[in-house]
């Protein structure tokens, strides 16, 4: 079992935050969702609120996205936020 997951933020501009990460929650259109390592595929569409992340080193990132992707794959997170602000 893994024991961390690649994360990514960006924006259409840039990327906001990339890093390793324990956990990973969203909200999607189908509700709210926790991401651990060796998740099952996923693919989700991200309504306005907060994606948070807990870090491998321990801190918490928090952004807030206004709508966007999430792509869940192989222990890595990739999302694609409209305006995220952290």
């Amino acid at each position: 079992m893994a024991e961390n997951l690649t994360v990514e933020v960006v924006s259409p501009e840039k990327r906001i935050w990339s890093g390793e990460a324990k956990m990973v929650s969203a909200r999607t259109l189908e509700g709210d969702i926790g991401v651990l390592p060796d998740h099952a595929p996923l693919l989700g569409v991200l309504v306005d609120g907060t994606v948070s992340i807990k870090a491998s080193d321990g801190s918490d990132q928090s952004f807030t996205i206004n709508g966007g992707f999430i792509s869940v794959s192989n222990n890595r997170v990739s999302i694609l936020g409209e305006s995220p602000e952290a």
